[in-house]
């Protein structure tokens, strides 16, 4: 059988190329909670409470902001809170901003959607318990409907916000991609993901373990530019697996179906189609 990635698969920390440090640390504390976890010359990384470090930000002054049609790379990133007490908290405090997000009910979770400020997308949402989840034809039911936000609210109960509760994660990233068949080749042959949605207009879900997608891409922005250096950009993002072998195995997969790979001590990094970056390490706990 084919290299998969294991079930025990979750992702580590998001690398983010924007123009104006200070700029994002303020958003990414003020409106996302987030804390400064370490800072060094031009980059910061953001932890929850518990201090697992979600992003990391590296500065490059003038770097582009993403356009509003997109560029191949990032649609956006998607930090998923522990349960939807913590996202109705987080609804109220985005209210008390005046912080637009959209707000979507995808079935399997429910989600709210925000632009930094060099507009790259964001998620941040809750997950429906597993056995509520819809399975059709092989594929686990997702759609877009509207939230029932006061629902979400009142589960929230009077609580206060208080910033990225503890065990939160980063759950999925979502690319804009050229291709959905090039796409499968790259993440589902050779990194190893399982498909899990693909009657989605224009997209294919892929996850590790049955969950709903650690990957999201879709050919949204077919015909935009990939991501280019000077620009606002996922720099890299990154799969984590339970111990080195599951490397090593996705390292021969990966190489097997085509694509270069680099080493970082016992990390592999390689990129897909359209230039980005995917970082394989080894030695994470289960979600």
């Amino acid at each position: 059988m084919s290299h998969r990635l294991p079930a025990e698969t979750r992702l580590g920390p998001v690398r983010l190329q924007i123009a104006d440090l200070e700029r994002s640390i303020d958003y990414y504390e003020r409106v996302l909670g987030l804390r400064v976890a370490q800072r060094s010359e031009g980059a910061a990384a953001l932890a929850a409470e518990d201090d697992a470090v979600l992003v990391e930000l590296r500065e490059l002054p003038g770097a582009v902001p993403v356009p509003r049609r997109g560029r191949l790379g990032l649609y956006h990133f998607a930090i998923l809170v522990p349960d939807r007490a913590a996202l109705g908290r987080f609804v109220t405090h985005l209210a008390g901003l005046g912080v637009y997000a959209g707000m979507s009910d995808h079935l399997v979770s429910e989600a709210l959607y925000l632009t930094d400020p060099d507009g790259l997308g964001i998620e941040v949402y809750a997950d429906r318990p597993r056995d509520e989840w819809r399975h059709e034809a092989g594929q686990i039911a997702m759609t877009t409907e509207p939230l029932d936000v006061a629902n979400l609210v009142a589960a929230a109960g009077d609580a206060p916000w208080t910033g990225m509760p503890a065990g939160t994660v980063i759950g999925h990233v979502h690319l804009h991609v050229g291709d959905i068949d090039a796409a499968a080749a790259f993440y589902d042959a050779g990194i190893g993901f399982d498909r899990t949605v693909w009657n989605y207009p224009g997209a294919l879900f892929l996850s590790a373990g049955g969950y709903h997608h650690h990957l999201g891409t879709n050919t949204w922005a077919r015909g935009a530019a990939p991501a280019a250096e000077n620009d606002a950009r996922l720099l890299e993002w990154t799969i984590e697996v339970p111990e080195v072998a599951a490397v090593e195995s996705a390292a021969r997969s990966i190489t097997g179906a085509g694509y270069a790979v680099e080493r970082d001590g016992a990390d592999v990094l390689t990129a897909d189609p359209w230039g980005t970056h995917v970082r394989v390490t080894g030695g994470s706990g289960s979600r």
